[in-house]
């Protein structure tokens, strides 16, 4: 996929002209990326409650935007790596912005802007939170007090259940994201065969609100078969288990976002082969990642 090809045109030009002009001069078999913030990970690193950057946040009030309900940014404070890609998180039916905001600290530290919102209204359905979460994604990278810190190419979505939902319908709305990430997700429709964003799905085995036989797994199965994708059941997991600090939500969703997000190949052995071990009921793939 092209999104996935951006750190391997420069090697190519160069090649090219140096085969041109009959130079020889040696180049790395693979350029470097230049989306790879902070230091080689490991297990540990991803599954820390901090990451490498120190982060700051700054409240949205929602008198001061259009589109969903206001939030909170959360952010690196040092851009001396560059420039960071951006994830918006919308909340579940009836639920505000906190119950997603562990998740906010978590992955900036790691080296992201995130935007916790609130929805314009907590009975919003899935595709109402597909709308604003794209509203956040837009309100960050254009007129946010930390635009400057984003690249806007590199963007993605995540949410809670009915926000889990949305992050699918963002997806389908706009197909240049780079990654989405549905948390026990709840929507109405069930086929998303027209989806081009690369989904991680994390589905929890006991969910009754969202039972998985009939969302995250159908979710997962509809998704084309060409698409990098996963699905990742939790083991004796409700539908609350991504609302509160989780590690293993914490862990994959990092490292769905660095690959996908920044196309950090670095993070691709925590995903293929497929992870295993107590907290995992099932997990399902698409490996190798394209």
């Amino acid at each position: 996929m092209a999104h996935t090809h951006r750190r391997l045109v420069a090697a190519a030009v160069l090649a090219t002209a140096l085969t041109l002009t009959g130079q020889t001069v040696a180049t790395p078999a693979q350029a470097a990326n230049p989306y790879e913030r902070g230091p080689a990970p490991t297990t540990a690193s991803i599954e820390a409650a901090t990451g490498p950057f120190a982060t700051a946040r700054v409240t949205v009030a929602r008198s001061s935007v259009s589109g969903f309900g206001g939030g909170t940014i959360y952010y690196p404070t040092s851009t001396a790596e560059g420039t960071f890609g951006a994830v918006a998180i919308s909340p579940g039916f009836t639920a505000s912005q906190s119950a997603v905001a562990w998740l906010g600290p978590r992955l900036a530290s790691q080296g992201f802007v995130v935007i916790t919102i609130d929805t314009l209204s907590t009975i919003d359905q899935p595709a109402a939170r597909g709308t604003q979460l794209l509203a956040a994604l837009d309100y960050l990278t254009r007129t946010s007090t930390v635009r400057t810190r984003i690249d806007a190419t590199r963007l993605g979505v995540m949410g809670h259940s009915m926000g889990g939902g949305g992050s699918l319908s963002a997806s389908v709305a706009r197909p240049a994201l780079q990654a989405a990430i549905p948390l026990t997700p709840w929507h109405g429709t069930k086929s998303w065969s027209s989806d081009r964003v690369p989904t991680l799905i994390i589905g929890a085995e006991s969910d009754t609100v969202a039972p998985v036989a009939s969302h995250s797994e159908p979710f997962y199965t509809s998704l084309p078969s060409t698409l990098d994708k996963a699905y990742l059941e939790l083991n004796n997991a409700s539908h609350s288990a991504p609302t509160s600090t989780n590690v293993t939500v914490a862990k994959y969703s990092i490292s769905w976002l660095k690959r996908f997000v920044d196309n950090d190949t670095r993070y691709e052995q925590f995903l293929c082969p497929a992870p295993s071990g107590p907290a995992i009921q099932e997990y399902r793939d698409t490996c190798p990642h394209s």
